[in-house]
């Protein structure tokens, strides 16, 4: 018994394994090639390995690897600006609060006072933020009327201030609603839409915001070439950015109210003078549909949610655009649906789909088959999903994907339910800037015509964050 307890002792102080050789940086690299479970269950067999496991620098390393060194570095800088008494970042901790994310706060960031100009409410627009700005273009107003506005607020270190419009551009582009707008590099790439005639555009311009000591903000609109190919018009489509240098469009309203299902990639040159499209075909696809959403969740990959399909029917199905071997592969996620709580629905057409800090995708309203909008937000756990196999413990009965789906609570400011709203991040994924959309409630109590436009800007930030 003496032997064995000995031993034991010996085994828990880590002296008889080979692995307590090894240096520090050595451990140190081998952990980062584990998954989280193992590092946490290695921190349990000893004090030395349960100090290096708990690390801050390795967290944070762990939080790069999983994360992005972009939104990393970015949350860092965010930190900076509103705790600087904290001297270094409780990365193990913060890992686990946003791996374990329970709930987001909202505010109302809108001039309360009325006394600075802003943006008209609107619908079907785009929001973007570039260069520690946000962007808003076009839209839908009340009486179906599109917008050709271009406006800037610029944000800067105060992430979570009262931000101050600028209107910087009318009538380039030109006017429209259910376009696309992307943030390739530092440069805005727009696409399609449709106008208050009703004609569809398949035109692609260029966006650059420059700040002038003198003249304050600019940004300057520009056609962009792309020669002959370009995809057939449309709007109510969807697009996000791949690959750090190429824009994907997704489905869309094409002429006479068809619904679209192909996908086409546009690939820029490097200086962003010219472009050009081609066309994805590939076999299974999605479904030929509108109002749905495409965002990036890294590299190559991408993930479609929902829309109004062919039959007027509103979806909740999963698609993630891969790169197989060479090749651009849409992939059908199946999904159980046990987490859904009582009351509430998860298909729905004009969301917004966000990546957040952590690598996941946040949710927030939309309306379904019967046009009731929502307030609700919830998390697609990409990570969850593997993308060229799936383990048995990952699935149901049925061979569907479990643990996908989480909704949130919402604290703070109750925000209006909404649909066809705009909704982008900042760098680092922990703010999320929300904008106008079609609205329940009396915004414009003189408005007769049913349909309500929002105009507030919401800040929604995700809590509890260190």
């Amino acid at each position: 018994m003496a032997e064995s307890s000995s031993s034991t002792s010996n085994i828990n102080n880590g002296s008889t394994s080979p692995i307590a050789n090894l240096a520090q940086d050595h451990l140190f690299s081998i952990l980062l090639r584990l998954p989280v479970d193992s590092i946490l269950s290695f921190a349990m067999t000893c004090k030395r390995f349960r100090s290096l496991a708990s690390s801050d620098t390795l967290w944070e390393s762990i939080c790069r690897r999983d994360w992005g060194h972009k939104q990393v570095d970015a949350f860092k800088y965010s930190c900076n600006q509103y705790q600087m008494m904290m001297m270094t970042v409780p990365w193990m901790r913060l890992y686990r609060q946003v791996t374990q994310l329970e709930s987001v706060s909202c505010r109302n960031i809108s001039d309360a006072d009325g006394d600075l100009v802003l943006p008209n409410p609107r619908a079907s627009h785009s929001l973007n933020f570039v260069s520690n700005c946000l962007v808003l273009f076009g839209g839908g107003c009340e009486g179906g009327r599109h917008l050709d506005d271009t406006w800037v607020a610029y944000v800067g270190n105060d992430f979570q201030g009262m931000l101050k419009w600028q209107k910087v551009n009318s009538g380039i582009p030109s006017g429209r609603f259910g376009h696309t707008c992307v943030v390739i590099g530092d440069c805005l790439v727009l696409f399609g839409g449709i106008n208050d005639r009703g004609n569809r555009h398949n035109d692609t311009w260029i966006g650059q915001i420059a700040c002038h000591e003198n003249l304050g903000i600019t940004l300057s609109w520009r056609l962009l070439d792309v020669g002959s190919i370009a995809p057939p018009a449309r709007g109510a489509h969807a697009a996000c950015c791949i690959d750090n240098r190429k824009m994907v469009i997704h489905a869309g309203i094409g002429l006479y109210g068809l619904r679209l299902g192909d996908t086409w990639v546009l690939e820029l040159s490097e200086n962003f003078c010219i472009g050009s499209w081609q066309q994805l075909v590939t076999h299974p696809s999605p479904p030929a549909r509108s109002g749905h959403s495409l965002t990036c969740i890294g590299g190559n990959r991408a993930v479609l949610f929902g829309g109004r399909g062919v039959g007027y029917e509103v979806l909740n199905d999963v698609w993630f655009l891969d790169v197989y071997e060479g090749f651009f592969k849409w992939v059908p996620i199946p999904y159980e649906l046990q987490n859904i709580p009582a009351g509430f629905s998860l298909p729905r057409v004009g969301h917004s789909a966000t990546l957040i800090l952590g690598g996941r995708v946040l949710i927030y309203g939309g309306e379904d088959s019967a046009r009731r909008r929502k307030d609700d937000f919830w998390v697609l756990d990409t990570k969850a999903i593997p993308f060229t196999s799936v383990r048995q413990s990952m699935l149901d009965s049925r061979g569907l994907l479990l643990n996908m789906w989480k909704r949130l609570r919402a604290e703070g400011y109750k925000p209006n339910c909404r649909s066809f709203h705009r909704a982008c991040p900042d760098y680092s994924g922990r703010y999320l800037y929300v904008f106008g959309g079609m609205v329940d409630g009396l915004v414009q109590p003189a408005d007769t015509s049913g349909l309500r436009f929002d105009g507030r800007l919401l800040l929604v930030e995700l809590v509890p964050l260190l």
